[in-house]
C-alpha cells in the first residue's frame, strides 16, 4: 500500500506541476488562474517524425608525409638494391600511417529538395573526405558548401537525385522560455541516432567561444559526437544546434550549449547564397558601460556600448562617430548590454544606411552610417582576421607556462588593446599549464605583477625569480583583458 500511494503522490507532482504548494491560499490562486503545460506522456511520435532528419557525419582527414622521410634512392636498372628498398618503402608504408585520421559528428537536413545538411564548423574542420549517415545507413558523399567559425557553423550539400531525403524547419529561439522542454538528436559517442530530452536551462549564455555567444543552455544529455545536431522544441522545430558542454569528466553532466537559430539562419542563408558570411561592419571597437562611467558620463543606468576607438576608414569614421560615444540604438534596435551590438551590426544588410543613436555631451546623437562588410575589411587588412597572429619571438616564464613580449603597435591592433593600456602582453600560453588552468590567454596584458608596475618581459621575469628567490608560493597578476580587469593569482610551486 506504501508503495502504491507514493507512485500517486509522484504521477500527481509529474502532471500538476506546482500543485503541491496549493495549501497557501494565495498561491491556490494564482496556480488557479495560470496556464498549466502537461508533461508529456511520451516523447516517441516526435522522435519518430524527426529521426529520419538527423544525420551522422563521418569525416576523413588524410595523413601528412612526414617531412624527414627518406626519398627512394636512384639505382641502376636491375640493381639488387632496389628490390631491397622497394621493400623497405612499402613495409613502413611511404612515410604514412596505414589508417586516416577520422571523427564523427551530428548535423540535420533542412532542405530535402537540394539536400543541405547543417553541422558545426568544428566537426568538418580540416576534412579531405565528409559524408553524410542517414538513419537508414545510407552514406552519402557530401560537399562543404561554406562554414563560419565565429558561430561555429558549416553547410553540407548532398546528391538528392536517387535519395528520397526528410526536411526539418527552423523555429523561433528567441520566443523559447527558460523551462521549455527540448528533444536533442545526435550521434554520440558514434553510437547512431540517440534521443534525450530536457528543458531549456538558460538563455543567452556567453562562454568566450567567439564575438556572438548567445547561446541556449540545456540539461538534456549532451555529449562528444553530438555536436552539429539539433535540439528540438515540442513543435519539431529546430531552435539550437547542439555545440559545446560543460564538462569536468568529458561527459554530459547536464550543462550543454546550442547555437539558438536566430543567430543561425542568416549565417546559414548567406552560406547559401554566396558561399561565405558577408557580415555587416561598423568599424569601432567598444567596451562595457560600467555603472562609474556611466555616471561620469551622466547616462543614468549602464548601458549601450561605449567607443574606445575608430578604425580610421571604417563606417564609423565616415559618419561622424567618435571616441567617448556610448551607441544607444542601432537601426531601432536598443543596446542594452555591449555584446549585443556586434551582433546587430553583423545582420545588417552590406551598404544599407542604419540609424545609429548615440550619447554624446550630455545628450542624444542621432547619426546615420553606411555598413561596410567584416570580411572585406580583413581582407583590406583594415582590421585583423580572426587567424592573424602578429609575428614575434617571446620571453618564456619557466614554471607557469607563459610567452611574454613588449606590446608594439601590430600587437594592439591584432588584440584590441587600447593605447592607454601599459603592460607586458601574454604572447603565448602552454597547454595544461598553471596559466592556461587560471584561464589567461594570448592577447592579455598584465599590468602589474606584486602591485609592481611591468612594461617589459624582463622587468616581469625579475618580480618572478625574486618571488622564487624569497620562497614564495605564488605572485599576483592584474590582467586587463580587453578592458576588463582582473587579479590572477599563479603558483609558482607546480
Amino acid at each position: 500500500m506504501k508503495k502504491a500511494r507514493s507512485f500517486a503522490v509522484i504521477n500527481f507532482l509529474a502532471v500538476a506541476g506546482l500543485a503541491f504548494i496549493t495549501a497557501d491560499p494565495v498561491y491556490a490562486k494564482e496556480a488557479a488562474t495560470a496556464p498549466v503545460q502537461m508533461v508529456p506522456a511520451s516523447f516517441a511520435d516526435l522522435a519518430e517524425k524527426l529521426t529520419p532528419a538527423v544525420v551522422n557525419i563521418s569525416t576523413t582527414q588524410k595523413p601528412a608525409m612526414p617531412k624527414d622521410f627518406p626519398e627512394m634512392p636512384q639505382f641502376p636498372e636491375g640493381s639488387p638494391f632496389e628490390d631491397f628498398f622497394e621493400e623497405f618503402m612499402d613495409r613502413h608504408g611511404r612515410g604514412a600511417p596505414s589508417m586516416p585520421h577520422t571523427s564523427l559528428g551530428s548535423g540535420f537536413i533542412i532542405d530535402a529538395k537540394n539536400g543541405y545538411v547543417i553541422t558545426n564548423n568544428h566537426v568538418i574542420r580540416d576534412a579531405d573526405e565528409v559524408k553524410v549517415i542517414l538513419s537508414d545507413d545510407t552514406s552519402l558523399p557530401a560537399e562543404i558548401i561554406g562554414s563560419d567559425e565565429k558561430t561555429d557553423l558549416a553547410v553540407l550539400k548532398v546528391d538528392t537525385k536517387d535519395h528520397a531525403l526528410v526536411s526539418v524547419p527552423f523555429g523561433d529561439s528567441d520566443s523559447v522560455r527558460v523551462g521549455d522542454w527540448i528533444l536533442a538528436i545526435g550521434n554520440p559517442f558514434g553510437l547512431g541516432g540517440s534521443v534525450t530530452t530536457g528543458i531549456v536551462s538558460a538563455r543567452a549564455r556567453d562562454i568566450d567561444s567567439g564575438p556572438y555567444d548567445d547561446f541556449l543552455q540545456t540539461d538534456a544529455s549532451i555529449n562528444r559526437g553530438n555536436s552539429g545536431g539539433p535540439m528540438f522544441n515540442m513543435n519539431g522545430e529546430v531552435i539550437g544546434i547542439n555545440t559545446a558542454i560543460f564538462s569536468p569528466t568529458g561527459g554530459s553532466v547536464g550543462i550543454g550549449f546550442a547555437i539558438p537559430s536566430s543567430l543561425a539562419v542568416p549565417v546559414v542563408n548567406q552560406i547559401i547564397k554566396y558561399g561565405r558570411t558577408r557580415r555587416g561592419w561598423l568599424g569601432v571597437r567598444i567596451q562595457t558601460v560600467t555603472e562609474e562611467i556611466a555616471e561620469s558620463l551622466e547616462l543614468g543606468a549602464p548601458r549601450g556600448a561605449l567607443i574606445a576607438s575608430v578604425t580610421e576608414d571604417g563606417p564609423a569614421k565616415a559618419a561622424g562617430i567618435e571616441v567617448g560615444d556610448i551607441i544607444l540604438e542601432f537601426n531601432g534596435n536598443k543596446i542594452e548590454e555591449m555584446k549585443m551590438l556586434p551582433r546587430f551590426v553583423a545582420e545588417t544588410d552590406i551598404d544599407s544606411k542604419a540609424k545609429v543613436k548615440l550619447w554624446r555631451d550630455g545628450k542624444e546623437v542621432v547619426v546615420e552610417v553606411t555598413v561596410g562588410e567584416l570580411e572585406k575589411a580583413e581582407e583590406d587588412g583594415l582590421i585583423p582576421s580572426a587567424d592573424d597572429k602578429p609575428k614575434s619571438s617571446g620571453v618564456d616564464v619557466e614554471g607557469v607556462g607563459l610567452t611574454l613580449k613588449a606590446i608594439e603597435d601590430k600587437d594592439r591592433s591584432a588584440f584590441q588593446i587600447p593605447r592607454d593600456v601599459a603592460g607586458v602582453l601574454i604572447y603565448d600560453v602552454k597547454q595544461a599549464s598553471e596559466a592556461e588552468s587560471k584561464g589567461l590567454d594570448t592577447g592579455d596584458v598584465i599590468v602589474e605583477i606584486n602591485q609592481q608596475p611591468v612594461k617589459t618581459p624582463e622587468e616581469a621575469m625579475d618580480i618572478i625569480e625574486k618571488a622564487k628567490d624569497n620562497a614564495r608560493k605564488s605572485v599576483l597578476l592584474l590582467v586587463n583583458t580587453r578592458g576588463d580587469v582582473r587579479f590572477v593569482a599563479l603558483r609558482l610551486d607546480r
